[in-house]
């Protein structure tokens, strides 16, 4: 008979989470699983380059600095915020130094790093547009980005500065935080960032250098909003206020509007605010913005923003497929924000969504190759979609690299004393906790396999509550919410076991709460069901009636032209339909597939007669399509002949 052993269930309030929970950084995460390391790997040795040829070759970004470091009297070249991609860039750059060390690498940084620190103003402005364009119009204009830059340059300043120690970016940001500081909060001259992104990044420089100031002004901007101090002009049925969430005060904020990156930025940085300055007034706001989004406006795919016009929302459950935006920067936003609020409130839901937006709408950005783009995310396609090498606005590739070689920021959290497991990645990592150090390591084939196995070893023996999530797709739930949900029911659920023993659990905030005394070289195992699911959309969501998509463990499926035949739109599947599961090492670099057998409708020449075939068909992971050139493709699949679209 097997011993069970018992597991104490923790009650931890929500205030007291919200104070304690913080980031294992990745930079004291070794990625070692076959999932995410080779993507690293990609990102270090293609994308980067691939970022760097265009950002110093291709375009004119970094001959900008150069224009102004000159005093050339030449004109800005470009879009007025092409600085920022070099920022974004650089911190790629940066996460990726930390993982795959490249002396060239760091060279090729520390040379864009002294363009920079020379095109910097004697009072600290640094933007090469203005500078070459005419200096004397800055801070005139809140939609040109000037404060979006300066933040990118925050974030890229600190994280260069946290992996090689070298502060001469670091000060070019302090010296330019400064001056907006002057200009701004100091003598309280209102203004209203266009496209947010300085909060969050001054909450960065903030912690870098432990100067409130920083983050004070972070404040600030997040208080300028919803007061009419915006200005721009009418898009349509869209003014600005709407468009980058100026409409009201952020504490007064209750749904979603406008621009889905702005968006994203703005909520990760009054999360990061509110938890730094235990406002509640900002966590109200944003649990009820977070519920309207993932209850309301978000793809299965964890993708957010459905209209290409504004690059953003419009109506509750308002969510076409084939014409989805789903921005890759948003699903990156989605990721940045999720992340904060699990760290505030210690509730797994948060996580749910960081990973499902992390394993299919942000990754689906970026191709196997690592050399080519998606910038908008599309749930089905005629065959119109391609990835590109590159865009005018070139934010998507720089931010899908810098989110991939920082993955590690992302898999574990802590208190002063416990421990938290969000995400089954291979990995190791040594975490100090008051009663002493302790190290885990991750073992593991997630996501093509269930099974994870997690060795926690202290220096001595002690006892340490550690919450290892329990998705919500393994408790029957497709996402927070009712949007989505599963046809079936699942009887089997997640297993643990430790030194192989089965543990009896409860789940509290999502999480298996296991208190005991560990000593070094306890095993736990989590086994999570990988059964293919349908999934179902509520009749709300016009464009999925009829229709179901498949979905096996955090990875959402479709259905490609290359393997079914050159066409997927004439394929029907009857929820009776069975279907397995089978890696296939030879496709797309590694993937499980999935395989049925379904009705197929086909259309005669002339177009006069319909006949209907059972055919083989294969499914692969959604973030995995169009490495195989142009074609159709389909995630939520016709369960009835009259939902299909037929071609003679």
């Amino acid at each position: 008979m097997k011993h069970l052993l018992t597991v104490t269930l923790l009650a931890t309030s929500l205030q007291t989470t919200a104070q304690l929970l913080q980031p294992v950084p990745f930079s004291q995460v070794a990625i070692t699983d076959q999932f995410w390391s080779p993507r690293q790997l990609t990102i270090s040795k293609t994308t980067i380059p691939v970022c760097i040829f265009q950002t110093e070759v291709k375009t004119p970004r970094i001959r900008n600095f150069e224009k102004v470091a000159n005093h050339s009297g030449q004109k800005h070249e470009g879009i007025y915020f092409d600085d920022s991609d070099v920022y974004k860039a650089l911190e790629a750059i940066a996460y990726s130094l930390k993982t795959h060390p490249d002396e060239k690498l760091e060279q090729k940084a520390d040379e864009w790093i002294d363009k920079i620190a020379a095109a910097q103003q004697p009072d600290g402005y640094l933007n090469t547009y203005y500078t070459l364009n005419g200096i004397d119009k800055r801070w005139s204009d809140m939609e040109k980005h000037e404060d979006y830059c300066a933040g990118h340059l925050f974030e890229a300043a600190v994280a260069y500065y946290n992996t090689t120690g070298k502060t001469k970016l670091l000060n070019v940001a302090t010296k330019l935080a400064d001056h907006i500081d002057k200009t701004f909060r100091e003598p309280n001259r209102h203004w209203v960032s266009g496209h947010e992104e300085i909060e969050l990044a001054l909450v960065k420089l903030y912690k870098a250098t432990n100067n409130k100031k920083y983050l004070d002004l972070a404040d600030w901007f997040l208080q300028q909003r919803g007061h009419g101090y915006g200005k721009g002009v009418i898009w349509d049925n869209w003014t600005n206020s709407a468009y980058c969430q100026d409409s009201l005060p952020v504490r007064d904020q209750r749904q979603i509007t406008g621009h889905a990156v702005r968006a994203m930025y703005l909520y990760t940085g009054a999360a990061d605010v509110g938890a730094a300055l235990k406002d509640s007034g900002y966590m109200t706001a944003m649990e009820a913005v977070w519920e309207d989004v993932v209850h309301r406006n978000m793809y299965l795919t964890g993708g957010i923003g459905s209209s290409g016009h504004n690059e953003g929302f419009t109506d509750d459950y308002d969510l076409p497929n084939e014409h989805a935006y789903c921005e890759t920067c948003a699903s990156v936003g989605m990721v940045f924000w999720n992340q904060r609020m699990n760290r505030l409130t210690g509730d797994a839901k948060y996580i749910d969504v960081l990973e499902r937006s992390l394993y299919n709408g942000a990754l689906d950005g970026l191709s196997l190759s690592g050399d080519r783009f998606f910038y908008g995310n599309p749930l089905a396609s005629s065959g119109q979609h391609q990835r590109q090498e590159w865009f005018g606005t070139a934010c998507c590739p720089a931010n899908i690299s810098r989110l991939v070689a920082s993955v590690g920021d992302y898999v574990y959290v802590q208190s002063d004393k416990e421990l938290w497991v969000n995400l089954f990645i291979g990995s190791k990592t040594k975490i100090k906790l008051k009663n002493g150090e302790v190290e885990l390591q991750q073992q593991t084939n997630y996501p093509w396999d269930g099974t994870v196995n997690i060795t926690v070893s202290p220096k001595r023996s002690q006892q340490i509550p550690l919450h290892i999530r329990i998705p919500g797709w393994a408790q029957n739930t497709a996402t927070p919410g009712d949007a989505y949900y599963f046809t079936d029911k699942l009887e089997v659920k997640a297993t643990i076991k430790i030194n192989g023993q089965p543990v009896d659990y409860q789940v509290n905030n999502g999480y298996a709460v296991i208190n005991r005394t560990w000593k070094k070289g306890d095993v736990l195992t989590v086994d999570l069901p990988m059964e293919v699911r349908k999934v179902a959309a509520i009749d709300k969501i016009k464009e999925n009636r009829n229709r179901i998509a498949l979905q096996r463990g955090p990875l959402v499926y479709c259905l490609e032209h290359a393997d079914n035949n050159g066409q997927v739109k004439n394929i029907i599947v009857p929820e009776p339909t069975k279907w397995k599961a089978e890696m296939d090492n030879n496709l797309l670099n590694g993937v499980v597939t999935l395989k049925g057998e379904v009705p197929v409708v086909k259309l005669s020449a002339d177009g006069q007669s319909v006949t209907t075939e059972k055919q083989p068909v294969t499914a692969i992971p959604y973030f995995s399509w169009a490495n195989r050139g142009k074609g159709e493709m389909e995630i939520w699949i016709p369960t009835k002949i009259s939902a299909i679209s037929l071609k003679p």
